[in-house]
């Protein structure tokens, strides 16, 4: 996200703009890819929610929380693309509260991967992630990427939330 200091995240974060919904997709190449045509969106707010339920030393992952919203509401997966919008969104609103806190570090991208786009970035992730037990490696060589190793062995079953 650009200009991060300049936009009212909490105001982003009660933002429904119509949802939840169930949207039908047609694109056969959609249906293929995610299994079915029932397309899920979540509101920004249940995202900041699901992310609170995740205990210290626990983690969950993006994907996990769209598996989670998608079963919960009877649709075959939830959109990706806001699916992410929303948990930065939920990220820089914790972070300009002062207090009542969610624990935005605990939610990882696919493989366990830091997100970049988070308050304070990578560096920022991994401090608190490292504080609470985890340990964070790095791979590549032109193109650093940050995950958090084992993280699978952490994940928080989101269940019924």
């Amino acid at each position: 996200m650009a200009h991060e200091d300049q936009k009212d995240f909490n105001a982003m974060l009660r933002r429904d703009s119509g949802m939840p919904r169930i949207h039908v997709v047609t694109d056969e190449a959609t249906i293929r890819k995610y299994g079915g045509s029932r397309m899920y969106f979540a509101p920004p707010l249940d995202y900041d929610r699901a992310m609170r339920t995740v205990p210290p030393g626990k983690l969950t992952t993006v994907g996990a929380l769209r598996e989670y919203f998608a079963r919960r509401a009877g649709a075959d997966f939830t959109d990706p693309i806001t699916a992410g919008i929303f948990v930065s969104i939920a990220a820089w609103a914790s972070a300009q509260r002062q207090g009542d806190e969610t624990p935005w570090w605990r939610t990882l991208k696919a493989g366990g991967e830091l997100n970049p786009k988070y308050p304070g970035g990578v560096e920022a992730q991994r401090e608190r992630l490292e504080a609470e037990g985890h340990r964070v490696v790095c791979r590549g060589r032109t193109r650093l990427r940050y995950y958090v190793a084992g993280y699978e062995k952490a994940l928080f079953p989101l269940g019924d939330l």
